[in-house]
């Protein structure tokens, strides 16, 4: 039995996406298109973000996933860096950056389905098809399937938003054959794809994730690959979740923590109501997960949750299941095999078990990258022989790494070092909060103070003091921020994280100062 891809109504069986992948890289290869070059998709999550990556490989291609939230200029940095040789858009998502495209590039759209447009409240005059540009669907029929690509192909070539400056591509080194193993099997490990949790053609996920992220690109991806069934929900919503769930049997999931702590505001009745014994492996990385929202989601759903750690660069270099989680709470992991973690101080030595600094690792069995176009930042980027991802955090005695934030997002106030995951993480056990996020902004005696910005739940009145003395009961006097704002909606990612350099950057820029 072959796996089914389903969004919306619509549905395809995996055989089938992958034939309209097989001709879609015959066309490609008609253009010109060859080993290493880049086809660049610029879609939201949808079939033909399959089978134009796909398709790529096929011709031995890296595959370039544009986050579609970028302004026209940012677009069009990411299209020439690349050298894309093919855009694949959405018809949406096409008029606004259509002057941002490369002239000579060949450019095909895909229809916005009704099912996306609902979600992001599309009109048809939002979907319009434009004029003179082919269609992907008639494009890629007219080409009989590509009989047989690399052995293995080079992957997907995904942009990292760095602290400052311009995205860096990351591209990995086409592997060989047992780097092509090795890769796999970390794959199928931390995201759950392997014979332990079943027969591939049994496995049942929802893509919760944008597929122009590094870690649900990787795990939608492989999921075609083994041949699982998989739902793409257009944009996470935590009901509609736990709808598909029940209604499809779905048994893994790659969650990050915010979609957990959307689902805990869900109310008792609404909790309930859904058949969820279905789940075999929930997987979730990308930020740190609060304690208490990781203890109550496996007291919800079992001890189906897991977890791991790693990068673009790096790939997953740590991994825990709920019991080691639940005897070392607060933990995103342990080594997998292959792989290295180590923590530095500022001068580069290694740090001894429970101090806090640089996170560095590195899985030497895998296929290395470098920063395309840039081989110094690649070089900045080793310390030690390993690979910083702007982290920092520690290791215990058992050799469990903890997470205490990302570099960038620290705050510095007089010479001490303060985490806002931390104090997020006590936030959002306050009553009449529903969500938050804490980052620093100037200040002209200490460098930096704390602000938070919180979004109430519906009817909650809670006050600026409220929010200061609930966290003066649970952290350190100097981590309570200063200020204290409340909005409406927070700015936030499809999948639900919320974009905080966008609430931070008006307090840094009216100080004359970029971050």
């Amino acid at each position: 039995m072959t796996g089914i891809m389903r969004s919306g109504e619509r549905t395809i069986d995996v055989t089938t996406l992958g034939e309209r992948a097989a001709r879609a890289a015959s066309g490609f290869a008609s253009l010109g298109i060859r080993p290493d070059d880049v086809v660049a998709v610029y879609l939201r999550n949808d079939f033909a973000f399959f089978e134009a990556s796909v398709a790529a490989g096929l011709v031995g291609a890296y595959s370039t996933p544009v986050n579609w939230h970028n302004s026209p200029d940012e677009a069009a940095y990411i299209f020439e860096n690349s050298d894309a040789k093919a855009i694949v858009i959405h018809a949406d998502l096409y008029h606004p950056i259509a002057r941002a495209i490369p002239k000579g590039v060949p450019v095909f759209v895909v229809e916005t389905p009704p099912e996306i447009m609902s979600a992001y409240g599309l009109s048809e005059e939002n979907c319009r098809l434009p004029q003179d540009v082919p269609l992907w669907r008639e494009w890629l029929s007219q080409f009989p399937p590509k009989e047989k690509g690399p052995d293995e192909p080079p992957g997907s070539m995904i942009y990292t938003s760095g602290t400052t400056g311009h995205p860096k591509g990351v591209r990995r080194k086409r592997p060989d054959a047992a780097q092509a193993v090795a890769w796999a099997n970390i794959i199928g490990h931390v995201m759950g794809f392997n014979s332990k949790y079943g027969k591939p053609e049994d496995m049942v996920t929802v893509i919760t994730g944008p597929m122009y992220h590094s870690a649900p690109n990787a795990y939608g991806l492989f999921a075609f690959r083994v041949g699982a069934s998989a739902i793409l929900q257009p944009r996470f919503d935590p009901e509609e979740l736990l709808a598909l769930i029940e209604k499809y049997k779905v048994t893994h999931l790659h969650m990050v923590p915010t979609m957990f702590v959307r689902l805990l505001k869900l109310s008792d009745d609404v909790k309930k109501k859904y058949d969820l014994s279905s789940l075999r492996f929930v997987v979730h990385a990308a930020a740190p997960c609060p304690v208490h929202v990781k203890q109550a989601m496996i007291e919800w759903w079992g001890p189906v949750i897991y977890e791991y750690y790693g990068g673009t660069e790096t790939g997953a270099v740590v991994f825990c299941d709920s019991k080691e989680w639940l005897a070392h709470p607060g933990t995103v992991g342990k080594a997998v095999e292959g792989a290295v973690v180590r923590v530095l101080d500022d001068n580069g030595n290694e740090l001894a078990t429970g101090a806090t600094g640089e996170i560095v690792c590195r899985t030497k069995t895998i296929p290395d990258f470098t920063y395309h176009g840039d081989d110094e930042k690649r070089r900045q980027a080793e310390k030690v022989g390993l690979i910083s991802l702007g982290d920092v955090g520690y290791l215990d005695e058992d050799g469990f790494l903890y997470l205490c934030d990302r570099a960038k997002d620290m705050i510095i106030s007089g010479g001490v070092n303060i985490y806002p995951a931390e104090i997020e993480a006590e936030l959002h056990k306050m009553p009449g909060v529903n969500d938050c996020a804490v980052f620093g902004i100037p200040d002209e005696e200490f460098g930096e103070q704390i602000c938070a910005v919180v979004q109430r739940l519906p009817n909650a009145n809670i006050t600026e003091a409220d929010v200061r003395a609930f966290l003066r009961q649970r952290i350190a006097g100097y981590k309570v921020p200063k200020r204290v704002e409340f909005h409406t909606d927070l700015p936030r990612e499809d999948s639900g994280k919320i974009f905080k350099r966008k609430l931070r950057a008006p307090f840094w820029e009216a100080a004359g100062r970029n971050i």
